[in-house]
């Protein structure tokens, strides 16, 4: 890192001292950073984080003490914080940054954002919402001893999105339902299906995908069988049989249907069924040293007392349960209990229902403690790596802040590579092909009591960025809205088609040569006394980028909308618009039918890391 000089030193102190920053994430990077910010005395610092303290924060989340637990993060945070330096103004916001609140025009009221995120959605949606807002962020995280950070700034530096992500693991439904051979195939069976279908949101039959081969089909035909069984058991919460309900069910029943598919073991040994009848019998010493048994997570349970933890998390969900359901009135949704590492009763029964499971197939068991560490998907998080990395973010923001983009690095933290800890390189260009910042933002006035979809596309569209008589599609946050084949939205209001304040719309150039990317404007409602939308003050036809003939995978109004392409013409996946007909695959094929994306899939499961990767996910 090149130092500064007095003068510089002077000048950055003024831009700081004046700077007003948003701070999103207050956790093991966003303690640390929240007190540099404050120590260098940044003029006004917001900070936005949805979570509560838990216990297991407190290692390395030092502005947080055991009395905290359960509160907010930021909330705690920002009184922490101020002690360090009462000349700074600091405003903690307990929300979540997607909510409607935190729109561009609020992310525009910042000289700058820090991200001290922890999972990767969250991450890709602050990027989207700066290359939007045009607002500089530095993105960083820690994985370990490994961490990272990095200046973004439209059109100057790459983008969060500009490369690729690692993949997600995943793993075929029919492999956690029918075929584990690994621990986590259980672990994640025991919290992401069983759990659920008791005590959660039990799976939509219909967003199973029976689109696979013919045997792959039929095995899910039989699942779907088994979760209208366990619903008609989840309606026994409560009751002395409820217990051995469950048990035999999904350790004796399931199993012995497993069984009896002869090709499925072939080159795999069985599964061995369980009896809950016999297995109590043995167990009960261990029942009687329940209390014991439960306090020791550190040693791999027995059978038996798998089959104890296994009882007792039952009867305290059970009970749970049905507190939540009485105070629930009339037409309320109905509640549910999730999984939360840092919940004992879920915890205690994931981890029992996964080693009873493990029993069943052979499959070696593994402790409470070790089964909390892998549902939740937990990294070691190093506390100096939090801290070298929230300092790093500090020293590139003085580069932010003078403007001095040229000489911002992307710094890397790899203790044990051969060449030496701190590994800096320059900013990389942003990536023509990123599907994220190789598009065009803008923002545009709208009358929304009188503005129709058709002002929008005459006189926005075609005059002012200049589409004349190209072919475009227009999308809301909802769906299609206009193409050329779908033109009965033109004479609806805007605020008709779900597009209000703050709402983003995407403009799709569908010729195939000489395309432009796509334009995506964010709403942003006015009183006009002409028109009823305003757009451009000179007039003049904004320089819209072109495509270039390789087109990546679209992502626009901030999420990605399955947008396919296909001869440079593009439509929304899954999406039936608002009028009489779909968008068509090209010219001459028929509309395209409803087809199972993956926000409509309850088999997804994610799980995120401090650096956002290596999450968990089940596929169909």
């Amino acid at each position: 890192m090149e130092p500064f000089s007095p003068s510089e030193i002077e000048f950055t102190l003024t831009q700081v001292t004046q700077a007003r920053v948003l701070m999103v994430g207050a956790g093991g990077i966003g303690c640390e950073l929240l007190k540099n910010l404050a120590l260098t005395g940044f003029g006004e610092i917001h900070i936005v984080d949805l979570d509560t303290i838990d216990l297991s924060n407190l290692n390395r989340q030092f502005l947080f003490r055991h009395e905290h637990i359960k509160k907010s993060k930021a909330l705690v945070a920002k009184e922490a914080a101020e002690k360090f330096n009462p000349n700074v103004k600091i405003v903690a916001h307990h929300a979540n940054i997607k909510d409607a609140q935190f729109h561009v025009g609020w992310f525009k009221s910042f000289k700058l954002v820090f991200n001290a995120l922890d999972n990767l959605e969250a991450r890709r949606h602050v990027n989207r919402m700066c290359l939007a807002g045009d607002v500089p962020l530095i993105e960083s995280g820690t994985t370990g001893f490994n961490g990272q950070v990095q200046v973004i700034k439209r059109g100057v530096t790459a983008c969060y999105d500009c490369t690729a992500k690692e993949t997600p693991k995943s793993f075929p439904v029919c492999t956690i339902r029918s075929t584990p051979s690994q621990p986590i195939h259980c672990i994640v069976w025991g919290k992401s299906y069983l759990l659920n279908e008791i005590f959660g949101t039990s799976e939509d039959q219909a967003s199973l995908d029976l689109t696979e081969d013919q045997e792959n089909a039929s095995e899910i035909a039989e699942l779907k069988r088994e979760a209208e069984a366990l619903r008609k058991i989840r309606a026994s919460v409560g009751t002395k049989p409820f217990p051995q309900m469950l048990f035999d069910k999904v350790f004796n029943a399931d199993i012995t249907r497993l069984r009896s598919m002869k090709d499925m073991w072939k080159s795999r040994e069985p599964p061995n069924p369980l009896e809950y009848e016999s297995l109590v019998a043995k167990a009960s010493e261990q029942f009687a040293s329940k209390e014991e048994i439960l306090k020791d997570g550190q040693r791999i349970w027995s059978i038996e007392e798998n089959l104890v933890v296994f009882c007792d998390s039952l009867d305290r969900l059970s009970k749970r349960m049905i507190k939540l359901l009485a105070a629930v009135s009339e037409g309320m949704p109905q509640p549910t209990i999730t999984f939360d590492k840092d919940d004992p009763d879920t915890l205690d029964f994931v981890a029992a229902s996964a080693n009873l499971r493990s029993h069943v197939f052979g499959i070696e068991a593994k402790s409470r403690f070790d089964i909390k560490q892998m549902a939740g998907n937990i990294i070691p998080a190093i506390a100096t790596t939090n801290a070298i990395v929230a300092g790093l973010s500090v020293l590139e923001s003085f580069k932010v802040l003078k403007g001095e983009y040229d000489k911002a690095k992307e710094v890397f933290l790899t203790p044990f590579a051969p060449q030496r800890l701190l590994a800096t390189d320059r900013s990389r260009l942003p990536n023509p092909e990123c599907p994220v910042c190789g598009i065009y933002y803008t923002s545009l006035e709208v009358d929304l009591s009188r503005a129709k979809l058709n002002d929008l596309v005459e006189d926005f569209v075609k005059l002012q960025l200049g589409y004349g008589e190209k072919e475009f599609a227009v999308n809301s946050d909802a769906g299609l809205v206009y193409d050329p084949d779908l033109t009965d939205n033109l004479d609806k209001d805007l605020s008709e088609l779900g597009i209000k304040q703050n709402s983003f719309v995407t403009i799709v150039d569908e010729e195939d040569e000489d395309t432009f990317v796509n334009v995506v404007v964010n709403i942003q409602e006015a009183k006009l006394a002409d028109k009823p939308i305003k757009g451009f003050e000179d007039g003049q036809a904004p320089n819209i980028p072109r495509k270039s003939k390789k087109t990546l995978p679209i992502h626009s109004n901030g999420v990605n909308n399955g947008v396919n392409s296909t001869n440079g013409k593009h439509q929304l996946d899954g999406q039936v618009p608002s009028g009489k007909k779909r968008a068509r695959s090209d010219d001459a094929g028929p509309p395209l039918q409803k087809q199972k994306t993956k926000a409509d899939d309850d088999d997804i499961v994610v799980i995120d890391d401090d650096a956002g990767t290596g999450a968990i996910e089940i596929l169909d």
